[in-house]
């Protein structure tokens, strides 16, 4: 259990460090496209969206970085890798859903389109690898190597 704990902490911290970076990457990729925004206009559409939205985001990283942590043993190569491979297969197997969000969102005329946005599927897919990196890095500090170490013999 603790694994999943440790794992956890490290996926609401790399979402905190997604959404903490997204402004700059917002200027970079010309687009508005917001996650935090999404989620918190989806529960609110008052001033508290942003703390919603933050507190999701978060909340979603640490179900993600929890289930990434009971799966590294398994996943192949350095954790860095495997937590950015593990988050583009999320984020492509989703994307398409942005089709309901432009057609269900509460808030869907307040925020950028995403069918056929190019600009923010490039900054998704940013979002994702930085999340994946900092998922990898993190968790492999806090939980350690998977390998077991090998007895020297005496």
């Amino acid at each position: 259990m603790s694994r999943a704990v440790a794992g956890a902490v490290a996926g609401a911290v790399a979402a905190t460090g997604w959404a903490i970076q997204q402004p700059l990457d917002k200027r970079v990729f010309g687009t508005r496209y917001d996650d935090v925004e999404l989620l918190g206009k989806l529960v609110t559409q008052g001033p508290a969206w942003r703390v919603a939205g933050l507190a999701i985001h978060a909340g979603n990283g640490a179900v993600f970085g929890a289930t990434y942590a009971l799966l590294r043993p398994r996943l192949p190569g350095p954790p860095p890798a495997s937590a950015i491979a593990m988050a583009m297969v999320e984020h492509f197997a989703f994307w398409p859903l942005g089709r309901l969000i432009d057609r269900h969102h509460p808030a869907r005329r307040e925020l950028e389109g995403l069918r056929g946005n190019g600009r923010a599927l490039a900054a998704a897919t940013w979002r994702h690898a930085l999340f994946g990196v900092l998922l990898g890095t993190i968790e492999q500090r806090l939980n350690g190597s998977t390998i077991p170490a090998t007895s020297v013999p005496s």
